[in-house]
């Protein structure tokens, strides 16, 4: 994996290595795409206001992220069907996160399942369930997840039905995670999930709960009455409602909400170390990176993704120093102000080079 010195290589690399099918599910999203190009154009928009003359010989990206001791203030999240990515799916990644030292999220929604993974590769891990079944199934599969040694749970709020995504559906094709969801309005249960759902998980279980798709005020201030462990901004990668505000702008507003009364976590069109620092900077404590993580994947398997995320490690460092701060505590919003987006985005705006022939 040494050849890769760049992200931009291993995303060409990914391309070359996948089919038509699988890389548009991959990069595309849901229906004009809008959602995703926008979470693009907001990250373009932030730019950074550097400081200079202050001492950045040393800079340490490391932190807690829900009691791991994290490398890097970056998490892999829920990638449904990431076996199509490369053959070992979940444990693959999972082997890759603990060779390096960031914080997973398993899917539901992919293989193998969650039981295997833990029993694969132990350590610290979140399990992230899609409801298929009633109450007392999910809380069989909360109880099994416990067992098996996962750390915290996720609900994800905003994948209520399937979305359209017409780059599958121009193919009549669809991913694994979609296949079961095609006769139907939604992952079973999951379009009647409510806030009931979270205060019977919270009375119920002793373990921490994410809950995933927050994009607004309102919605922020009732996770933290309800007792949520960790908010987490996401639109879904622009995969599920179309014309969405770009994360990092939501994320504005949900940091505010919150009053620092847990951790707010982010993710939706991240893709290079800056992307992250600007994040750190507007209040996350930790920068979801999907597609990141599925490229990666299919450029080669747990090494490329180690060698992503050292790749990564490097971009964020080097952000870091040249804004002048040395440690993550020291970030803030006083180093980004929003000053309009150039050119146009597009599903890999954060690899520009790709449309230039390198």
């Amino acid at each position: 994996m040494a050849k890769f010195i760049t992200l931009t290589e291993m995303v060409r690399q990914a391309r070359h290595n996948l089919d038509r099918n699988v890389w548009d599910y991959l990069v595309g999203s849901a229906e004009t795409e809008s959602s995703q190009k926008r979470n693009r154009y907001g990250l373009d928009a932030w730019v950074f206001r550097p400081r200079i003359l202050n001492d950045v010989s040393t800079v340490v990206a490391r932190t807690p992220v829900l009691g791991m001791a994290a490398r890097l203030p970056v998490i892999m999240p829920p990638l449904g069907s990431c076996q199509l990515f490369e053959p070992g799916g979940a444990t693959t990644v999972a082997r890759a996160c603990q060779d390096f030292g960031v914080m997973q999220i398993v899917s539901s929604a992919c293989l193998p399942d969650f039981e295997a993974v833990a029993r694969d590769v132990p350590g610290p891990k979140i399990y992230q369930l899609y409801l298929l079944g009633d109450q007392a199934w999910m809380d069989d599969i909360i109880h099994r997840a416990i067992a098996a040694g996962y750390t915290g749970f996720c609900l994800t709020a905003d994948t209520q039905v399937y979305s359209r995504r017409e780059r599958d559906l121009l193919k009549r094709w669809g991913p694994p995670s979609g296949r079961q969801t095609t006769h139907t309005t939604g992952f079973g249960t999951q379009a009647a999930m409510s806030w009931d759902t979270v205060a019977h998980v919270k009375e119920t279980f002793d373990i921490p709960l994410i809950l995933k798709g927050v994009s607004v005020a309102e919605d922020a201030r009732r996770c933290v009455e309800a007792g949520v462990d960790v908010v987490y901004v996401s639109n879904h990668g622009g995969r599920q409602l179309d014309h969405t505000r770009a994360c990092i702008d939501a994320l504005v507003e949900v940091v505010a909400a919150v009053e620092g009364r847990v951790p707010v976590w982010v993710d939706g069109g991240f893709q290079r170390g800056a992307d992250v620092v600007k994040a750190l900077c507007l209040g996350a404590s930790a920068v979801g990176m999907g597609r990141f993580e599925g490229l990666a994947l299919a450029a080669g398997g747990a090494p490329a993704l180690v060698r992503a995320l050292e790749i990564l490690e490097h971009e964020i460092t080097t952000a870091m120093a040249l804004a002048g701060i040395a440690r993550l505590e020291d970030l803030g919003p006083s180093l980004v102000e929003r000053a309009g987006a150039m050119g146009q985005a597009d599903v890999l705006g954060g690899f520009p080079l790709l449309d230039q022939g390198y």
